[in-house]
This record gives structure tokens, sequence and C-alpha cells, in this order.
């Protein structure tokens, strides 16, 4: 063997890393578009069944017992109230799919989706029933309400990915719009 060669068996150990590396970013790839359209998805479906009288019924809890949604029974009712959060969510599901067409417009809706679950995860502390009293109360959360909420810690995190994804995206399209000099 000469000097600068690899060994054979080291060759083989490069492709095999050459190929998941290639595979690794395929999947990330489809993982970073599978985040932006389940988040869309989630905003546009609960955000129309917040015109539904059931689903204003059922999210007047949260919005009455919190300091930082109560003005919305107040000002609009429980069914505008409802239909206020609804339409704000229908928004951010839709800036949320511009990520590839206006990055800027994405990273609004990631905006927006990090204040929708900052808020959500604020009725842990404000929602009666949260933890279960029949468990023995904090830190056991109950079935119905608690746990209900806490998936919203996963909506929080891939928020904040999506956010920082859109306003990474923003910068990338101005450098590739950039005139050559």
């Amino acid at each position: 063997m000469t000097v600068g060669q690899t060994s054979p068996s080291r060759s083989g150990i490069s492709s095999f890393e050459d190929n998941v590396s290639v595979r690794g970013e395929r999947i990330r790839r489809l993982g970073v578009t599978a985040q932006y359209i389940a988040l869309a998805i989630i905003f546009l479906w609960i955000g129309v069944m917040k015109f539904t009288a059931y689903e204003a019924q059922g999210v007047a809890p949260f919005i009455a017992n919190n300091p930082l949604l109560s003005w919305l029974h107040a000002l609009f009712g429980i069914r505008g109230g409802a239909a206020f959060l609804g339409v704000f969510e229908i928004v951010t599901g839709l800036l949320l799919l511009m990520r590839w067409s206006a990055p800027r417009l994405s990273a609004l809706g990631g905006a927006m989706s990090v204040l929708t679950y900052v808020l959500t995860l604020s009725c842990l502390f404000t929602t009666p029933g949260v933890f279960a009293a029949e468990a023995g109360g904090f830190p056991w959360l109950s079935a119905e309400i608690g746990q209900f909420l806490a998936k919203d810690m996963v909506l929080l995190a891939v928020s904040i990915f999506v956010l920082g994804d859109s306003l990474l995206a923003m910068r990338e399209r101005r450098a590739t719009m950039r005139p050559a000099t």
C-alpha cells in the first residue's frame, strides 16, 4: 500500500458513513417538513372547530379561568371568544404553510404558534381540575384536563423549532437574492 491510500476496510467504512449521512439528511429534511405540515394541520383543524358550539363550550373553562385570556369572554362572549381564537389559529396554520415560498410569513406563523402554546400551557396553572385530587393532587395530572394540556409542551417545542428554522430560511433566502458583486 502506498502513502495516502486508504485500506479497503477503511474505504468501506467511509462509504457506509456517507450513506448513513445522506439518509440521515433526507430523514431530517422529511422530519422538518412533517413538523410544519403537522403543526399547520393541527391549527387549521382545531381553528375551524372553534366555530362550533361544541368546541366553544370545550375551551370556555380554559379561557374563563386564565387572566391572560379571560378578556375574550368579556369582550366577545363564549362563542365570540372561541371564534377569535379560531381565526388566530387558522391564520397561524396558513402562515406555517408558507415556509417554502415566504419564510418571513412562516416565521410570523411560528411566533404565533409559540404564543399559542405558551398561553395554552399557562392554563396548567389557572384551570381547575388540572391535578387529580383523587390521586393526591400535585404533581399528578388529571387525565381529562392536565394530561390534555401537558402534551402541548411538545407542540411548544416544535413551534420553537419551526420559528428558528423559518428565521434561518429568511436569512438563506436573502443571501441567495443578493446580487453578486
